[in-house]
């Protein structure tokens, strides 16, 4: 029975509970939700769980992001480089750009730029702007055949240029997440103005410029705030697609871009009606550069590219980066001679042999050091950053290191005169079984040291050098910017490896009177924030004594007039220089036969009182082919110094008060003979004075020095001695030039007529007489 009423109240309950489940409260049936409604409440939490995760992912992506930085917004610019007269030479950097303050930007092309970008751009307070991201969506799926809108502010458009690519396949989710995370911090740390100003600097304007600026400037010649509404326009219009919008290339599209923009500046209210019609009649082509004017610069760097170099050099050791910190380089470039250089070493003004003979030219300013032209090679086409053979020291100057190592020093310490009796006679070196010959295998016996100079013996210069002793001679020519190796031989007074800057800036000495500067190439730098740095000061060092460099000035007149150099003559120039030339060794020539009648290098220095010059000339693979014609450096240097000379003066150099000129002797003062004084001008001219000389002039000057003198600069010698080394001499002069003459190709252009001993030993320098300045008797360079 207790059974029967458990089951009968279960089942009352579950009977409840049915009728329950049909009703709502208060016993009324329970009605269904509409399927809209819950349509809806579906779609929200999709949408919730979407924006969830998108937000997720939005910071997933965005914790990788590249940190925000002023330098990466910044960064890329170029530094312009400009000649000593202003004229642009070229730029340097990864990219074309001269950067453009926000102040120097004009409010004009500013309202171009956002009316055509970004109409909204000062009002969006998140970096960002969702309205027109999704009317840009909306418009491209609605209209899949125009062109597609971008939903990119300014700021975005900013980030894409400092950070990450612009190809269309980089365009990924991830990569628009971090662009727009960074675009939001750029829009809490800097202000409209200079976001903008980082725009206009940052973006490609075609034609490998970075920069409205830049473009400006490239386009036009103009500055930004120099620019039409029409000129204005355009450049706010060729970023969008610059190549797209080249006026040279497409100048219908470039036209229609830009008057699309002066139409958005007109409904954006930034200009009139009449502004608008004006600047949309104004032609393409209105103040436009023609196209061969804006490729002009990569030319201009190709023509200075050795210059350039060496100015890159100069602006590192200054402590700039010259491709990144927006420079302007004012350089102390002559760009007129420049360009004349490099027309004469790649035209057929000179006869060079073939396309593969180089040369390296170095010309500065002897009153201040600068650097006013250089070429490094020649037909090598329009490549840049090249071998610069200019300032390349893997190549011996040969002889034009003889007036600097071995007879300045020897005037310097040993008070030599001019007339100095110096011994060409067989040779060996201290210590050793090598002997050092001349290119003739010829000696020539007892002469002046101004002999000795102008026709260039080897065996006289050496034995100079070692009477001074080389480490005073190397301590000399050490003030001068060249270094001798410390275990250098007395060969190094026959050639050292050294470039033709060293010895174009050494003989500057001698051209300005005993001071050495120190080569430069950078006028003045001017930052980015418009500081400029001045570097015009260069303060020079005395380096020889004033009666050194006027001695040696005066011998190395007599190589031009006389010597080994007549090939370099100028009329009425007054202008002193040497030859110099390397051979090769005799196992050289063992292995290769036709290197015979050939050097390895050739060289000419020489200077004015404005100018000094340094040629070299040779082959890359030297052991391959030599150099047949040693007058080409000679023709390099009397081209580029009569093209040089014509606007300046001409005017001798004045003996200094420390020299005592008697006849064609020069004397150091107090060195003099006692029983003569000084009776010449103190500007004569040597050239003149030693056409002029006879033996008999020579012969009487020697004779006439006294023991007391000759002592201090020569061993033992006497007045009679001197006397009969003057004669012998002479003799041995006269007969070798003779002998030599049939022979020698210099002998040819030298000046044989003269009756001077001087001038006859000169005339037996031949342009071979040089072609073994380092070679001793095996042809082997000296390495005592």
């Amino acid at each position: 029975m207790a059974q029967n009423n458990t089951m009968t109240r279960e089942a009352r309950k579950a009977s409840q509970n049915q009728t329950r489940s049909k009703t709502g409260r208060g016993g009324q049936p329970k009605r269904k939700r509409p399927l809209w409604r819950r349509i809806i409440r579906w779609a929200l939490l999709l949408i919730l769980a979407g924006i969830l995760l998108g937000a997720g992912l939005f910071f997933y992506y965005a914790k990788d992001a590249p940190k925000l930085s002023t330098e990466e917004l910044t960064k890329g610019g170029s530094s312009v480089v400009l000649a000593s007269n202003n004229h642009q030479i070229t730029r340097l950097g990864s990219e074309n750009r001269s950067y453009v303050k926000s102040s120097e930007i004009p409010q004009q092309l500013k309202d171009a730029v956002v009316s055509i970008e970004d109409r909204r751009f000062y009002s969006e307070p998140l970096g960002i702007d969702p309205i027109r991201i999704v009317s840009s969506a909306l418009h491209n799926i609605t209209n899949p055949n125009s062109a597609p809108q971008g939903g990119s502010t300014l700021t975005q458009q900013l980030i894409k240029l400092s950070y990450f690519s612009t190809n269309k396949s980089d365009q990924t989710l991830r990569r628009k997440a971090q662009e727009a995370w960074l675009a939001m911090q750029a829009q809490q740390k800097y202000s409209k103005e200079q976001i903008l100003e980082y725009y206009i600097n940052k973006v490609f304007m075609s034609n490998g410029a970075y920069g409205m600026g830049t473009a400006a400037t490239l386009y036009y010649g103009k500055s930004l705030s120099q620019l039409s509404l029409a000129q204005t326009a355009l450049l706010a219009g060729i970023p969008n697609a610059p190549s797209s919008y080249d006026p040279y290339v497409h100048p219908d599209a470039a036209k229609a871009r830009r008057d699309l923009v002066i139409q958005a500046m007109l409904d954006n209210k930034k200009i009139t009606s009449a502004q608008a019609q004006t600047a949309i009649n104004t032609p393409i082509t209105t103040g436009l550069k023609s196209q061969s004017e804006v490729t002009a610069s990569e030319n201009n760097a190709v023509i200075a590219d050795a210059y350039i170099q060496e100015v890159v050099k100069q602006v590192k050791k200054l402590g700039y980066d010259p491709y990144r910190d927006n420079l302007t380089i004012k350089t102390n470039l002559n760009w007129d001679a420049q360009q004349h250089l490099y027309d004469l070493v790649n035209g057929d003004t000179i006869a060079f042999p073939d396309n593969s003979l180089q040369t390296g030219v170095t010309i500065t300013d002897p009153n201040n050091g600068n650097v006013i032209a250089m070429v490094g090679n020649r037909k090598v086409g329009q490549v840049q950053m090249a071998l610069n053979h200019a300032t390349q020291t893997d190549r011996s100057n040969g002889s034009t290191m003889k007036p600097l190592l071995d007879y300045a020093p020897a005037i310097e310490y040993l008070n030599w005169a001019t007339n100095h009796t110096v011994d060409d006679s067989e040779y060996t070196y201290p210590g050793t079984n090598i002997q050092l010959k001349d290119w003739d295998l010829q000696y020539q016996g007892e002469m002046t040291m101004r002999q000795a100079l102008a026709v260039s013996r080897n065996i006289p210069a050496v034995r100079t050098l070692e009477t001074v002793g080389l480490s005073k001679a190397s301590s000399f020519v050490s003030n001068l910017g060249i270094k001798i190796a410390s275990d250098a031989g007395l060969s190094v007074g026959i050639g050292d490896n050294i470039s033709t800057l060293q010895v174009a800036a050494a003989y500057n000495a001698f051209a300005n009177g005993g001071t050495y500067y120190q080569p430069q190439y950078v006028a003045s730098i001017t930052t980015a924030d418009k500081v400029v740095h001045h570097y015009d000061d260069n303060e020079g060092q005395t380096a020889m004594k004033s009666s050194t460099a006027y001695m040696i000035t005066d011998m190395l007149k007599d190589v031009i007039t006389s010597g080994s150099g007549t090939a370099t003559q100028i009329s009425g120039l007054y202008q002193a220089g040497k030859t110099g030339t390397t051979g090769y060794t005799d196992e050289e020539l063992a292995k290769n036969p036709a290197l015979n009648n050939t050097v390895k290098d050739s060289w000419f220095a020489g200077y004015t009182k404005h100018y000094s010059i340094a040629v070299w000339t040779g082959y890359d693979k030297s052991a391959q082919q030599g150099v047949a014609d040693q007058t080409i450096a000679q023709l390099i240097y009397r081209n580029m110094m009569s093209y040089l000379s014509t606007n300046v003066t001409n005017s001798d150099w004045t003996k200094p008060s420390t020299v005592v000129r008697i006849g064609n002797v020069l004397y150091v003062k107090g060195h003099q003979p006692a029983t003569t004084t000084d009776n010449k001008p103190s500007s004569s001219s040597s050239s003149s004075s030693s056409e002029s000389s006879s033996t008999s002039v020579e012969s009487s000057s020697s004779e006439s020095s006294s023991t007391s003198v000759e002592s201090s600069s020569s061993e033992s010698s006497s007045t009679s001695v001197e006397s009969s080394s003057s004669e012998s001499s002479s003799t041995s002069v006269e007969s070798s030039s003779s002998e030599s003459s049939s022979t020698s190709v210099e002998s040819s252009s030298s000046e044989s007529s003269s009756t001077s001993v001087e001038s006859s030993s000169s005339s037996s320098e031949s342009s071979h007489s040089e072609g073994s300045d380092n070679n001793n008797e095996t042809g082997n360079k000296e390495g005592v």
